[in-house]
């Protein structure tokens, strides 16, 4: 599998899994909110990695 066509498949994969929790869990608005800028950041950092401009740090 190209890498290009995994991270595509990451992001449907997030995506839906945030769109289950958003619409089928029911959660306070502000504590949706949160856990949407939460993913929405680990995303674009594992982005940013995966394109090397930003490095993770490791354990």
């Amino acid at each position: 599998m190209t890498p290009l066509i995994h991270i595509v498949l990451v992001l449907i994969v997030v995506g839906v899994l945030l769109w289950l929790v958003n619409n089928y869990i029911p959660m306070a608005s502000s504590i949706k909110s949160i856990l949407n800028l939460v993913v929405v950041v680990v995303v674009i950092l594992w982005l940013l990695s995966v394109f090397g401009i930003f490095s993770l740090p490791s354990r």
